[in-house]
């Protein structure tokens, strides 16, 4: 039995796969990560399990899995996290995901690169996660999330495609002129995902899965299939394949 609200599982593994490689970079990636004023970005993303068509058991919030491969995709912009990472799972092949109700023990048997793709300026995406973005009016005492149907979700989406880019090392910074427009092409489904169900920290975010298409430099496409579009990537929003 799997929790349906697994995402922070994987991140957790995540960060500690790293740190059986580099404890200290671990450590920053997951309490500082990349900085932009007041932003910090991780800049990894990763994508669902795949593990076929689960048994639901909705009133428990659990997935019931027969398959016996399970796979995922993990992505990094930067490439001193992803030798971490690929070092890390080396180390130690074992994982549990889950909380201390419900979980399953996973076992790495194979590792592939997924080729890198060519990118025009005009590509259609497929979020396979929910891609979350919030806007916060100065008094409000909690965010709101946003529906690409919301005024200004376009705007947002584009700012923070813009921070994540410019704070990587050796690039040209993009500035608020560059080309960019995004369409959906299919209906958004929202998506409430709860984080670290089950404890005091506990917290709901929500998203929205759709396609569409994008027209931006062909820079911003490799950033999103790299580290996600949206926020809260390292907890698994914001995962793309082009479609």
């Amino acid at each position: 039995m799997l929790p349906m609200d697994y995402q922070y599982y994987l991140s957790a593994w995540i960060y500690k796969v790293i740190g059986r490689a580099d404890p200290e970079f671990s450590q920053f990636l997951h309490s500082q990560g990349y900085a932009n004023g007041t932003k910090q970005f991780r800049l990894f993303n990763y994508s669902p399990l795949n593990f076929g068509k689960p048994i639901l058991w909705k009133e428990r919030s659990l997935f019931e899995i027969a398959a016996d491969r399970i796979s995922m995709q993990v992505s990094f912009y930067m490439p001193d996290a992803a030798e971490r990472f690929i070092v890390g799972l080396f180390n130690n092949q074992e994982v549990f995901v889950g909380d201390k109700f419900n979980g399953i023990d996973l076992a790495v048997a194979q590792i592939e690169r997924i080729p890198e793709h060519s990118f025009s300026t005009t590509i259609t995406h497929k979020a396979l996660s929910p891609i979350v973005i919030s806007f916060q009016d100065e008094g409000e005492k909690y965010a709101r999330y946003l529906s690409p149907e919301d005024e200004g979700y376009q705007q947002l989406v584009k700012n923070n495609l813009t921070q994540k880019w410019n704070i990587l090392p050796n690039v040209k910074p993009f500035t608020e002129s560059f080309n960019f427009n995004m369409k959906p092409t299919s209906v958004a489904k929202s998506k409430l995902i709860t984080i670290k169900p089950n404890t005091p920290e506990q917290s709901k975010v929500r998203g929205f899965v759709y396609n569409f298409s994008l027209t931006c430099p062909p820079e911003i496409h490799q950033l999103i299939l790299a580290c996600g579009i949206g926020e809260k990537n390292s907890m698994g929003f914001g995962w793309c394949e082009v479609k």
